[in-house]
């Protein structure tokens, strides 16, 4: 992963300490370790990051930075991908969770109906929910084992790939050395 390229859009930990609605929280996100940009740090962000994505619980940003802090990993990429489910993609995520529970447990799949109200999803709660919790869990556990080991083959590919083309580069400068002092 390239770390300058994460940097660039990432905040800076003092941005955040000095703004007056996040002082409350200066003394839990002081921590540098929460701010570090490794192969480890990075992978597991988007593994708690993705996996509070998929949750279907309000105030997902809050428990991504919880996760975040037990895992010692990025809060910022934490917090961010958390954004995976926002208004435009959460029906659709949802739904797909939901199909999937309703696999998992065997359940009939519940039909909507044509115009969907909140009084039509509260009479539904009872049996919406179990397949939507199970699924939306299996999703989220699956897609953070994926992201995290996608990440750090992504990460240790990239690095790999700036060893050789240096390795490439030295080459290249010793025949150049090489070819001026045979002239």
């Amino acid at each position: 992963m390239p770390r300058r390229f994460l940097q660039r859009y990432m905040p800076k930990p003092d941005t955040i300490r000095k703004q007056r609605s996040l002082r409350f929280m200066a003394p839990l996100i002081a921590d540098p370790g929460l701010w570090l940009l490794t192969r480890r740090s990075v992978a597991n962000a988007f593994s708690v990051g993705v996996f509070c994505a998929m949750l279907p619980i309000p105030f997902q940003m809050v428990v991504a930075a919880l996760g975040a802090r037990l895992t010692r990993c990025n809060l910022a990429l934490s917090i961010g991908l958390v954004w995976i489910t926002n208004p435009l993609t959460m029906p659709l995520i949802f739904y797909g969770n939901y199909r999937i529970g309703t696999f998992i447990l065997g359940a009939p799949v519940r039909e909507a109906p044509s115009r969907i109200s909140t009084r039509w999803i509260a009479e539904q709660m009872h049996d919406i929910m179990p397949p939507l919790i199970v699924g939306s869990l299996v999703t989220a556990l699956i897609l953070a084992i994926v992201v995290n080991i996608g990440i750090r083959l992504i990460w240790r590919w990239h690095v790999s790939h700036n060893w050789k083309r240096r390795r490439q580069k030295r080459r290249q400068r010793r025949a150049q050395i090489e070819a001026e002092f045979d002239d």
